[in-house]
């Protein structure tokens, strides 16, 4: 499909008033994975900020609730399925909405294998501490693997009821199990010292260190702004959305967090590491019976989260194809099931590979600490990814409501502008502050891909301006 200079593609249009605010929240809420997020990121933080976790979380709150503020102000007057590539677009300009495109696809592509290897680590954990059977844990991720395939072949037809059932389900098994810690009286008795900085084991540095793996639990909270052409009254619906959500997701964080740290106690918190399952212990301590209900929570909003971040990489690279930003092979569909099988089966093998790779050298293919490092390291560098679209998001606001002659200094100048160095600070706290490999060097691989995106950018803004274009939208 080719189009003339300065036309833009046309896409398929899409149904408009037919998802309602609540739809518009579960949209970001389920994204976030409350369970998912409470059950293993934590304990990445934990190692850095100890029992002061769930105030890092509180923290991290406060500080994506500000980086929001601008991304709001844009969805309130530019509503639309492009989401942040619309709004850097509007603001800064196409290039700049390349740029952004390309952070969005590196961070989602990276979702299906982050999760699947954390199913597998988590699983086997889970079935070794159960049942004294160890079964590698990329075994167990091939399982997971497969039905992500599978149901990608055959077209997954999912709904926003499905996900609230979903949601409400695994938040009711953790807040139930966080109730249960809290009115039995924790290890120690109860306690508000987990929700002060003087809680963190390792001071200041601690908390700024940890406060990465928290960021990566509200990576998300951007997901209302995609329905901004199908949402009922976007331009009040849409922001809202991401407030509510954000808010009623970061309240459940901190809660169950400041229960965990209590249930286990401080000893026991500043010993976990990624490859723990402190929920597990906290139901083998206080609750027996919930076991196999934390494990089904846990298992299911992960393959929820897999499959959904799945399907939508796959559409990318369909539509990528399909506009000859990639090798048109991508954008064959089966003439049977009408899915983009070409596509499907390419993210499905990207997949396996760097589950394969990054689990081999990060710990090993049958040692738990490989699956879990594939979540950690990788999460880590997706989540810087995002960091660096927050920013950008909030910059195109400031440049946006400026040229429009905005005299609401608060809204469109003073919170974006304090959202985009909050996230700034924390990007680049992650360089000065971390001391282990590949902490160290991951943010450098980040800034690596912006740096190949600003040339390609700036090469098709001069050989290519239509493509430079049709990429934004696809990458958007």
């Amino acid at each position: 499909m080719v189009y003339a200079e300065g036309t833009p593609p046309v896409l398929p249009g899409l149904k408009t008033n037919s998802v309602r605010l609540p739809g518009a929240i579960i949209m970001s809420a389920a994204i976030m994975g409350p369970a998912v997020s409470t059950f293993f990121n934590p304990q990445f933080s934990t190692p850095f900020s100890g029992s002061a976790t769930p105030f890092v979380y509180f923290l991290c709150l406060i500080a994506i609730l500000i980086a929001a503020s601008g991304i709001m102000e844009m969805a309130a007057v530019t509503p639309s399925a492009g989401s942040f590539y619309t709004y850097v677009t509007q603001g800064l300009g196409p290039r700049a909405g390349f740029i952004t495109g390309g952070l969005m696809f590196m961070a989602y592509a990276l979702l299906p294998p982050i999760e699947v290897a954390l199913i597998g680590a988590y699983l086997q954990q889970t079935i070794q501490q159960q049942f004294g059977i160890n079964i590698p844990w990329i075994l167990i991720g091939l399982i997971p693997w497969a039905i992500m395939t599978f149901l990608a072949l055959e077209g997954v037809q999912s709904s926003l009821r499905t996900a609230m059932v979903l949601f409400v389900v695994e938040v009711a098994v953790v807040l139930l199990m966080a109730l249960i810690v809290v009115a039995s009286g924790g290890a120690h008795g109860l306690s508000a010292h987990p929700l002060t900085p003087s809680a963190s084991p390792h001071g200041m540095q601690g908390i700024i260190t940890g406060f990465v793996f928290a960021a990566l639990s509200f990576v998300g909270f951007e997901g209302a702004t995609t329905l901004g052409e199908e949402v009922q009254r976007p331009r009040r619906n849409v922001p809202l959305a991401i407030a509510l959500s954000t808010i009623l997701v970061g309240v459940i964080y901190i809660f169950c967090i400041w229960a965990e740290v209590l249930g286990l106690g401080d000893a026991k918190i500043n010993a976990l590491t990624g490859a723990s399952t402190p929920w597990n212990d906290l139901a083998h301590l206080y609750a027996p019976w919930m076991t196999p209900l934390i494990i089904l929570a846990s298992v299911s909003s992960m393959f929820a989260v897999t499959v959904n971040s799945n399907t939508g990489i796959v559409r990318i690279l369909y539509t990528m194809g399909r506009e000859g930003l990639l090798p048109r092979f991508l954008a064959h569909i089966n003439p049977k099931r009408s899915t983009p099988s070409n596509a499907v089966l390419f993210q499905s093998a990207f997949t396996l590979i760097v589950v394969v790779i990054v689990g081999s050298v990060s710990g090993g293919l049958g040692n738990p600490d490989g699956g879990s490092n594939v979540y950690g390291f990788l999460g880590f560098l997706l989540t810087l990814a995002i960091l660096i679209v927050y920013v950008l998001a909030d910059i195109a606001a400031i440049v946006y409501f400026r040229r429009q002659g905005s005299t609401r200094l608060l809204r469109h100048i003073l919170l974006p502008a304090l959202g985009a160095l909050l996230m700034t600070a924390l990007f680049v706290a992650q360089i000065i502050e971390q001391t282990d490999a590949p902490y160290t060097w991951i943010p450098w691989v980040v800034v690596a891909w912006v740096v190949l995106l600003i040339l390609g950018a700036a090469w098709l803004s001069v050989a290519r301006p239509a493509i430079l274009r049709a990429a934004g939208v696809v990458l958007g």
